[in-house]
């Protein structure tokens, strides 16, 4: 190469006619400066690929920037995406879990809910059974109570035998009077037959009065049907009083007896009420017996929707402190043997069966005053119907 480089810098201090002339003579050198020639063209072309390969390298560098760039920002979405894939992945962990243990709690609650069932089936069974065995204990008990009524009904009639034998001893000795008078009017020949129907209509109406008495204690002695009707209830107070009239009457005990015009209308059972007013009637009349005064006040009126009857009597009054038991069962201020201590309590069963009230106002000293207190009937129940 030194001595190419010395022979082209010769080459360049000498004309170019004497350049070329020389070429010319020397076909060595002829050779050379071809071979030269073509060296400087591929170096030129190597020179040029060069600078291409240059410009492309730089290309590629500047493509390989924008992609490492993009990598770069794919790295970093890639990043994120990961991190949010890990926080959903979590979550879904923790979701699992938490499903896990719902579904356990729901297994475990259908258990505690089967076995919940099974209880309450056995429950419902207990349940059945008692409310069975309810109904029949509460059946015997209004089986037993109404026997009980019965029964102080009965010991009610008893205790009335005297006073109705009384009622009964009078009709029974005005028959035997009438007919003994028709039967001497016969025997003496003296047949007028106006004298004799005259005698003999007298003895009818005795005859009637004897048995609306005796129909009266039957009627009042048989058990009480558990129907209900429309009743006019002075008219029961009044039947009341009829059975205890002789009685009364005996014993010298007055009766005032106030009761409204408008004849108020109840539903119930006439002989249960019958025997309430009956047994407030014989409480008053027996405590009266060492009473100087002796007398019961009876008072009817409407109030309201309800109709209000004051039973008030001249005894001693109930001692201060027992108004509230008087109404238990068996208690009496009685002396022993001379009460049962049922007849307020029945009384106070049977008005509260017919939705009223009974009540006792004391005035100690001053005798005892009851209050009953019983509904209205309807208007548009027809008459006769049961409630």
């Amino acid at each position: 190469m030194d001595g190419g480089d010395g022979a082209v810098q010769k080459f360049k201090g000498l004309e170019q006619t004497e350049v070329d002339q020389l070429i010319a003579s020397h076909p060595a050198l002829r050779e050379r400066m071809r071979q030269l020639h073509l060296q400087v063209q591929k170096a030129e072309e190597r020179r040029r690929a060069l600078l291409h390969i240059m410009g492309d390298l730089n290309d590629i560098n500047k493509r390989l920037g924008n992609q490492r760039k993009a990598m770069l920002h794919i790295l970093d979405d890639y990043e994120k995406d990961r991190s949010r894939l890990a926080g959903q992945s979590e979550r879904l962990d923790n979701s699992r879990r938490a499903l896990l243990h719902i579904l356990q709690d729901a297994h475990q609650s259908n258990f505690r809910l089967g076995n919940g069932r099974k209880a309450m089936i056995h429950i419902m069974g207990d349940l059945k059974d008692t409310s069975a065995q309810v109904e029949r204990r509460e059946q015997e008990l209004r089986d037993k109570q109404e026997q009980l009524v019965q029964a102080a009904k009965l010991a009610t009639l008893g205790e009335l035998t005297t006073g109705v034998a009384h009622e009964l001893n009078n009709p029974l000795n005005n028959i035997g009077l009438f007919v003994g008078n028709a039967i001497d009017q016969i025997q003496m020949g003296r047949t007028e037959p106006a004298q004799l129907l005259h005698e003999l209509h007298s003895t009818m109406q005795q005859v009637r009065k004897a048995t609306e008495i005796i129909s009266h204690l039957r009627t009042f002695g048989r058990a009480a049907p558990t129907s209900r009707q429309r009743l006019a209830v002075f008219e029961i107070v009044q039947r009341a009083l009829s059975l205890l009239h002789e009685q009364l009457r005996d014993r010298q005990i007055a009766v005032q007896l106030n009761l409204a015009a408008d004849n108020p209308v109840i539903v119930g059972n006439s002989i249960q009420l019958e025997q309430v007013f009956i047994n407030v009637l014989t409480n008053a009349q027996d405590a009266m017996s060492d009473s100087p005064r002796k007398e019961i006040s009876i008072a009817g009126r409407t109030t309201g929707n309800m109709v209000e009857l004051v039973f008030q009597d001249s005894g001693p009054g109930i001692p201060p402190g027992l108004e509230k038991r008087i109404f238990d069962p068996f208690f009496t201020t009685k002396e022993v043997g001379k009460g049962t201590g049922l007849g307020l309590s029945i009384a106070y069963g049977i008005i509260k069966d017919h939705l009223g009230t009974i009540a006792v106002l004391n005035r100690s000293g001053q005798g005892a005053t009851f209050q009953i207190q019983l509904p209205l009937a309807k208007l548009n129940l027809p008459e006769g119907a049961e409630a």
